[in-house]
């Protein structure tokens, strides 16, 4: 599977953008630099100035790329969500038992990144740990309306609706299924975030906790 991530083009509103930073050797620097500098500093604490100086470039060229800083986090947001896509359109094709395929789908967005794929310019297992701390950024906002109607979030949504999809094949008589994933994803993001910062609130403390413990929230509700 590594060998199938290599050529992988990762496809993000065009929205997002000034200059598509996947198409320059500095585009897929400032990607690259960006990621490890907020997860080392915070995007509270991130700013274009101090990317500049990391990647030995005047600020006004990430101006070129990327309108603002919130841009850039939505852009590897929707990075990330893309890649998840993928890997759970490549995990679940060959499964024929829905149960099995929700089983796996929901293993595939809840499980912690462990492994940095073979995509030179984004270490995904750091990317992981600033969606879990920074992702509710992206949403959280007074332009998340009109962001969305601008499609910032198209890739998200059509994420969740993927695995509602199957959880519909599960039990088509369920009438919560999009609350159901929602939950599954946006709530697995928050007990991995709990697991780093807040331990003594959550159950989820072991590499798998969180995996098992929305896989047996699905499997009792969809009975």
């Amino acid at each position: 599977m590594m060998d199938l991530f290599e050529n992988l083009k990762i496809k993000v509103n065009e929205k997002l953008y000034l200059k598509d930073p996947e198409t320059s050797v500095l585009g897929k620097k400032i990607i690259q630099e960006s990621i490890l500098l907020i997860d080392e500093i915070g995007f509270d604490n991130f700013t274009f100035k101090k990317l500049g100086e990391k990647i030995h470039s005047n600020e006004s060229s990430i101006y070129r790329y990327f309108e603002n800083k919130h841009k850039l986090l939505v852009y590897l947001s929707s990075w990330y969500w893309s890649w998840m896509e993928y890997k759970l359109i490549l995990a679940t094709t060959n499964i024929t038992n829905s149960k099995e395929k929700l089983k796996k789908a929901i293993t595939i967005v809840t499980e912690r990144v462990t492994i940095d794929t073979n995509i030179e310019h984004v270490n995904e297992s750091i990317l992981n740990k600033i969606i879990i701390a920074e992702f509710t950024k992206t949403l959280q906002t007074k332009e998340v309306d009109q962001e969305n109607k601008e499609g910032f979030f198209l890739i998200y949504k059509r994420l969740i609706n993927r695995i509602v999809s199957i959880v519909n094949e599960v039990n088509p008589e369920y009438p919560f299924a999009k609350s159901l994933v929602s939950t599954i994803v946006e709530g697995s993001l928050h007990q991995h975030f709990l697991t780093e910062h807040l331990k003594t609130i959550t159950d989820c403390n072991e590499p798998e906790s969180a995996t098992h413990f929305y896989q047996n929230i699905a499997e009792n509700v969809l009975r």
